[in-house]
């Protein structure tokens, strides 16, 4: 975890797509998700595309409702903005996307969907989209449609504070906000998934969702039960700092050992630093630190 909020530059991509996944759950034999899908020989990718395999399945959860065959996804983390030529770079990906097909109309537009998540309603977006002529519905609580002469493809804006605490508290823990009741729901209902695939996306999202809100979980691990379940939910993480502590603490405690002799061989032998490390075989790219301290 970082400790420091104003030296460590939260990823949030990567929590993003574990939360995506856990959202998708109940139809996880249905979906195909590809992270930072590669749209060309050059570097274009865009977040986050979803693959619905079975055409007649109708995914349970409300976010995937508008769910076709191939789905592209992106996300702003709430660092970013989402502005009108935002909105108009996804659907480039998509047309990117459908128009790099292996045949023609391999991917028909009629079975291509964007979706666009972001935490704060993009209100000057909705304000640009209304006098454009575009038509905004509100289908869920913070899930917009968006319709009109001007849309290619059916499209979706997910506004992720906005959605119903009770079905996705996963996506809402995305957040420099987040609120209690969210973290220690989240946190309950993760013990139940255990699978390995479940529990990488579990750790994917904490990991986010800590980094950005170390006070609330600070005050979350006081609590004995939920300290429990936090450890218990990222025991791989844990044990990972474990052996990197125990790794520094072996090479430190060797690096003083290796002080030792210079400083021995220095007065015993009337040799310069330099000589001792060389007879001690300190790879030369060392020498400065063990320098610094004699």
């Amino acid at each position: 975890m970082a400790d420091s909020l104003e030296t460590t530059r939260i990823q949030w991509h990567p929590g993003f797509y574990g939360a995506a996944e856990i959202e998708f759950l109940s139809n996880k034999g249905d979906l195909e998700f590809h992270q930072e899908y590669t749209l060309s020989k050059e570097p274009i990718r865009m977040d986050l595309l979803v693959i619905k395999k079975p055409a007649n399945v109708r995914i349970q959860n409300e976010l995937g409702h508008i769910f076709k065959k191939y789905n592209v996804v992106e996300y702003k983390s709430p660092e970013d903005g989402l502005t009108i030529d935002d909105y108009f770079k996804t659907v480039g990906y998509a047309c990117l996307y459908k128009g790099l097909g292996a045949s023609v109309n391999e991917i028909p537009a009629e079975e291509l969907t964007i979706s666009i998540f972001r935490e704060v309603c993009p209100r000057e977006l909705f304000d640009t989209m209304t006098k454009a002529g575009f038509e905004i519905e509100k289908r869920y609580p913070g899930i917009y449609y968006i319709y009109g002469k001007q849309v290619l493809f059916e499209t979706q804006i997910v506004v992720t504070s906005q959605l119903d605490r009770e079905l996705h508290r996963t996506l809402r823990i995305l957040s420099k906000n987040v609120q209690e009741e969210d973290a220690r729901a989240f946190i309950e209902a993760a013990l139940c998934l255990t699978e390995p695939g479940d529990r990488n996306n579990i750790d994917a999202v904490l990991q986010v969702s800590v980094s950005a809100n170390q006070a609330l979980y600070e005050m979350i691990r006081r609590d004995g039960h939920m300290c429990d379940a936090l450890k218990n939910l990222m025991k791989e993480e844990i044990e990972e700092e474990r052996v990197k502590a125990r790794a520094e603490a072996k090479a430190e405690a060797k690096q003083q050992t290796l002080l030792e002799a210079i400083e021995n061989l220095m007065q015993s032998m009337k040799w310069t630093a330099e000589q001792a490390m060389s007879a001690l075989n300190i790879p030369a790219g060392d020498w400065p630190q063990y320098m610094a301290k004699l």
